[in-house]
């Protein structure tokens, strides 16, 4: 057998030819995360067509940012558990890998518990503290309590798709979400425009379709065979492998939330300027997750491979799948952000007709999407520290 080929039962994350592997991993990645993205812009899209602007703004503008500092910093708790996982997996060391596994679904559930609870209580002080425009104020606590209700499955389903990726499982978490996508649009469209139930039945649709992709993931882990399979009797909080997760993810999960205060303090002086500039800022917003679709799904697969190859003691492959990674995402952000540039104005209309919105929105995107490219290295380095120091 060639260096180039690799047999039936070995791991081609760990003995494959790096750069096809990285590209038929990130393809995956990438569809999940454009139909987490659209999924996501299905809400601004349906309101700000069928309910108006003020709607448009109670959706995307200072309920995404709060929404980000929550399901962001559990984001980046839950890496700790795929950093831990991916490594113990490619080590082959079963018993670790359970515990790993069971205390990262136990995160996961009581997370979820606490983010409801506190989202709920905080969010009213939240959106006036923030500047939220008068006319908004309302439908945008109504947006979060909603949201917060279903925060529990939210986090199942980010924490079983991340294990799921960390075992080099990069198809079924796109299977899910496709399939919640869809329903979403359609109790968005059922809520929205037929029961006229406006951003509560936008939030209600989110909440019903994130339950939905919990109940998919868990399932998928407890069918799982080999090296892992979640039993639900078993899970609880283990507290060593739960100090080795924190010790790694909590870093990450300050980390979002510096990002996330920075929004804040963006988004606060944007809701100083009006319901036309949020309503601008939120559109914006969709569009711009498309780079960082893009991105994160780069750095998701070059997370996996540092983590299994790591494990497995593979160095050299290590530092190749970082230089490889670095290189596929810096020429894929080059031609996304010529796109974006060029034609990124012309997708404003997708969510609104309202002629200031769309020229606010354009001046956002001409001056923020020439500087992409400075995000690519701290997406793809951002773990490989992690790996080198964390475990």
């Amino acid at each position: 057998m060639s260096r180039h080929e690799v047999s039936e039962n070995e791991n081609v994350i760990t003995h494959g030819v790096i750069w096809q592997q990285l590209l038929i991993f990130f393809f995956p990645l990438l569809f999940g995360t454009f139909f987490q993205q659209l999924y996501n812009t299905a809400d601004a899209v349906i309101v700000g067509r069928f309910v108006g602007k003020q709607a448009l703004s109670a959706v995307g503008g200072t309920t995404g940012t709060l929404i980000n500092v929550f399901v962001g910093f559990f984001i980046g708790v839950s890496a700790g558990a795929t950093v831990t996982i991916a490594r113990y997996y490619g080590a082959e060391k079963k018993e670790a890998l359970d515990r790993a596994l069971h205390t990262a679904a136990a995160i996961a559930i009581l997370g979820g518990i606490a983010f409801t609870a506190a989202g709920i209580a905080c969010t009213p002080a939240l959106v006036r503290m923030m500047g939220t425009p008068e006319d908004t104020i309302e439908e945008s606590v109504l947006y979060l309590n909603i949201y917060f209700g279903g925060m529990t499955a939210n986090l199942v389903y980010n924490m079983g798709a991340g294990i799921l990726r960390a075992v080099g499982d990069s198809r079924r978490p796109l299977y899910f979400l496709i399939i919640s996508c869809f329903a979403n649009i359609f109790l968005d469209l059922l809520f929205v425009i037929v029961f006229r139930m406006g951003v509560a039945g936008a939030a209600l649709a989110t909440v019903l379709c994130q339950l939905l992709s919990a109940v998919l993931v868990l399932a998928a882990l407890k069918k799982g065979s080999g090296m892992y399979c979640l039993k639900l009797r078993k899970i609880r909080i283990d507290g060593k492998m739960l100090a080795k997760i924190l010790s790694i993810g909590l870093p990450v999960g300050f980390e979002s939330i510096m990002y996330s205060f920075s929004n804040i303090l963006i988004q606060s002086a944007i809701n100083s300027f009006g319901t036309n500039t949020v309503a601008a800022w939120a559109a914006y917003g969709k569009i711009d997750g498309m780079f960082w679709m893009v991105i994160n799904s780069f750095g998701i697969a070059v997370t996996t491979f540092v983590g299994q190859n790591s494990g497995a003691g593979f160095f050299r492959r290590v530092r190749e799948s970082v230089r490889q990674g670095l290189i596929l995402s810096f020429c894929a952000t080059v031609l996304l952000s010529l796109f974006l540039y060029f034609f990124g104005p012309s997708l404003l209309h997708l969510f609104t007709t309202d002629a200031k919105v769309v020229t606010i929105g354009t001046d956002m995107i001409r001056f923020l999407v020439p500087t992409y490219f400075t995000f690519v290295c701290i997406e793809i380095f951002l773990f490989v520290f992690f790996y080198r120091f964390g475990i």
